[in-house]
């Protein structure tokens, strides 16, 4: 809730939902998870977002605010999770099929992380086909998280729960979902400023009422119609400060 370009973002609400309710229930159309939870802070502030879940039965876990790491690790460590999926709560447009392609490839690989094209952990790579900002999704052996937790030193390492490991090709078997057909890169559905929350809003009232399971595809033919939109926030893309990794 403490978020300081758009405070309260994750409880706006989008078609009389709330922006956190529409990513839980986008990820519960992924067959092959068992389990979501919430991750939010201790501090009072983020008590409405514990609230809010408890009032939808969502799963939820309250850490450090600050300690992104240990919060991420005390939150599934007691559960049967043999891998473990990580979505931030700015990803509204969080794409089932993207998620069920990034567990087939973790899996078929026999990979100890693997993130999907997009953000922090592509940075640097040129001439690759990404997915477009807000896509974001990693998914991790619980023993590779509990190696981060356990040794990852560094305040941005703790911070951004991952960077431990995708920057350690040399200890863990790591891979990268590429986008298939395209690059997306120029495409931004995060939720980081209000003209974000816009645009993603417009999105929700053009699909949803047609098809509340809508797709990558379904956005992408919806902003290729009406390009316009995606100069609401055109001015954010590639200002997302990857160069401290």
């Amino acid at each position: 809730m403490g978020s300081s370009r758009l405070p309260g973002k994750v409880l706006m609400p989008i078609l009389g939902k709330p922006m956190l309710w529409h990513l839980v229930k986008r990820l519960e159309q992924v067959s092959e998870i068992s389990g979501i939870v919430i991750a939010t802070s201790d501090k009072e502030q983020d008590n409405r977002i514990r609230e809010f879940s408890l009032s939808q039965d969502f799963n939820v876990f309250c850490g450090d605010e600050d300690d992104v790491l240990d919060r991420f690790y005390q939150a599934v460590k007691n559960t049967e999770a043999d891998d473990v999926i990580r979505i931030t709560g700015d990803c509204p447009l969080v794409d089932p099929g993207t998620v069920s392609d990034l567990i087939a490839l973790f899996r078929t690989q026999q990979l100890d992380f693997c993130g999907v094209a997009t953000g922090a952990g592509v940075a640097a790579e040129e001439g690759i086909k990404r997915y477009p900002d807000g896509l974001d999704a990693e998914i991790m052996r619980i023993e590779v998280l509990e190696q981060a937790w356990t040794k990852a030193r560094k305040p941005f390492e703790r911070e951004h729960v991952t960077p431990f490991i995708w920057k350690q090709p040399e200890r863990f078997k790591l891979g990268t979902l590429y986008a298939p057909d395209r690059d997306y890169s120029d495409y931004r559905w995060t939720v980081d400023n209000q003209e974000d929350f816009e645009l993603i809003s417009w999105i929700y009232e053009e699909l949803y009422p047609v098809d509340n399971t809508f797709g990558l595809t379904d956005v992408v033919n919806l902003v290729d119609r009406f390009p316009e939109m995606m100069e609401k926030n055109r001015q954010y893309l590639g200002r997302e400060g990857y160069e401290q990794f």
